[in-house]
């Protein structure tokens, strides 16, 4: 398949416009539809820098390469890409294949002065792996971890495995299950993503409760920093001091380049259960959850959709609010986990309109009708932003996580102040929310939200409607992000969140291993 050079994935999974068009059409009426700029129609500003001599083995200056390390995916970057703006491109993109050669090219672009861009899959939506230009710097190098994409070794009996960081989620679940095992770690980005990417932006993985983020699954992490190698201890527990692996996670390119890190990994499971729960009521079916994630029985998947939410993917349509809930294990049968579960839910009003499905082999069918349509539609979604954007309409998303009291303020403020928005910016416009993640203090909610865009003034729309998102969940109780990084986007926010004595502690951390500033100027901290 052809990785698009603009928008989310492989070309050839884009929707059809003409099965998307009266979709859209029906909130937004006649909407036309624009093409993207052909890849070979872009133009690129001439390289800033030259290739400095010791890191032309494996570096570059050709113009697809720029191309397609120029931005993320998030939506600003994908109706840059559309329009043909690569202005951003880095001036030289270097592709290291030991991790000599990661130390090397920190070492050369502090010489020469040169930003350095830590890059994994490209698939940040905060702009988190542009090279921006940094201070006195002459030019930008993106440094793409591609090359070191292997599972090292295998500790089968502590579960655990030793795994280079530019490995894509695909292959690394290729490699492991040929020892039997697996990270159990599936974002939405899975198959455009990189261990290291995880590591770095605390990513968040599908499973809905229990080891929800990246973080949990870090034995102990190595990192390629501009004052040498930053490596852990391999424990299974410690109280020596600060964790240093906590230091690793999260921080987003600024302190250093992951190269490979030990993970913890689990048995293939063969024992699933799943069941689609249906509530009248959406204040019902909140409640229900809660108990659930409070009930110790840690489902795998726990997905709340509120009815918009239900209609607009298409997985349900009566107005009714959705449970999606499944159990997997490797060890048993996970029946009393689910029937459990489910007398809890139905406790609260909620119905099965069709019996649930419980299975021993991970070889039989999957699981019912309403689960399935969310799954494809979660699967889906990114390449429906990218029909979206060549429909003219602004399709997308923000997520937060708040406790059980904050919650139902928070849902109805964000709710509100997102429609208000809407409403302003683009005339009218739909919102809908679910729960990616619930732990028993409180859920993660995942609003969407989508409006007609002026052709040209897309991004100052957007600009206008992020902010309204970002106020509101900062004044109601949210964090500014439960999983999808600070980057330079959710910065402004961030920076009310984070304690300021942290601030600076951590500001002279990224001074102590680079004091050159040459890692990733303006995320996290400014320049």
């Amino acid at each position: 398949m052809n990785r698009s050079h603009w928008g989310w994935g492989h070309v050839e999974r884009l929707p059809p416009l003409s099965e998307v068009a009266p979709r859209a059409q029906a909130f937004f009426g006649e909407l036309q539809a624009q093409a993207a700029v052909p890849l070979d129609a872009v133009k690129l500003s001439a390289p800033r820098v030259e290739v400095p001599a010791s890191l032309r083995p494996f570096a570059s200056q050709a113009n697809e390469a720029r191309i397609r390390h120029t931005w993320g995916r998030g939506y600003p970057d994908r109706v840059k890409g559309f329009r043909g703006d690569f202005s951003a491109a880095p001036d030289i993109v270097a592709t290291p294949r030991t991790e000599a050669e990661v130390a090397l090219a920190l070492e050369v672009a502090e010489q020469q002065k040169l930003t350095v861009a830590p890059y994994g899959g490209g698939s940040s939506v905060v702009r988190g792996i542009e090279a921006v230009l940094g201070p006195g710097h002459r030019g930008t190098l993106s440094l793409d971890l591609a090359a070191l994409n292997q599972v090292v070794e295998v500790d089968a009996t502590s579960r655990l495995a030793r795994i280079q960081g530019g490995v894509f989620g695909p292959a690394l679940e290729q490699q492991l299950a040929t020892h039997g095992l697996t990270l159990r770690h599936f974002p939405q980005s899975f198959e455009f993503s990189t261990l290291g990417g995880w590591i770095a932006t605390r990513a968040g993985g599908h499973f809905a409760t229990l080891y929800t983020h990246i973080d949990e699954q870090v034995h102990s992490a190595r990192m390629v920093t501009p004052r040498g190698v930053w490596a852990s201890k391999s424990f299974p527990a410690s109280g020596a001091g600060s964790d240093p692996n906590r230091w690793v996670c999260g921080s987003e390119g600024t302190l250093g380049v992951i190269t490979e890190a030990w993970m913890r990994v689990l048995p293939k499971p063969g024992f699933r259960g799943n069941a689609t729960v249906h509530f009248a009521s959406f204040e019902a079916a909140v409640a229900a959850t809660r108990e659930i994630s409070q009930s110790g029985l840690y489902p795998s998947n726990c997905r709340l959709l509120d009815a918009q939410e239900s209609m607009v993917h298409g997985v349900w349509g009566d107005g009714s609010t959705i449970l999606i809930l499944a159990f997997e294990s490797a060890d048993h049968p996970v029946g009393p986990w689910l029937h459990r579960a489910l007398a809890i839910a139905t406790s609260h009003g909620g119905t099965c309109p069709k019996p649930p499905i419980v299975r021993d082999t991970p070889a039989t069918a999957r699981g019912t009708d309403a689960g399935e349509s969310w799954r494809a539609a979660f699967l889906q979604g990114p390449y429906l932003q990218d029909a979206m954007i060549q429909l003219g309409v602004i399709a997308d998303t923000f997520e937060t996580a708040c406790t059980w009291k904050a919650f139902p303020t928070l849902y109805s403020e964000v709710n509100a102040a997102m429609q208000v928005a809407l409403n302003r910016v683009c005339g009218s416009g739909i919102v809908t929310c679910r729960f990616t993640h619930v732990y028993p203090d409180g859920p993660a909610p995942y609003f969407t939200f989508i409006g007609k865009a002026r052709e040209g003034a897309e991004l100052e729309q957007w600009s206008e409607l992020k902010a309204a998102a970002g106020d509101a969940l900062t004044k109601w109780g949210g964090t500014i992000t439960h999983h999808h990084a600070v980057g330079r986007t959710h910065k402004p926010w961030y920076d009310r969140e984070r304690p300021d004595p942290f601030a600076l502690a951590f500001i002279a951390a990224r001074r102590a291993v680079d004091p050159a500033g040459i890692l990733n100027p303006g995320v996290l901290t400014d320049p």
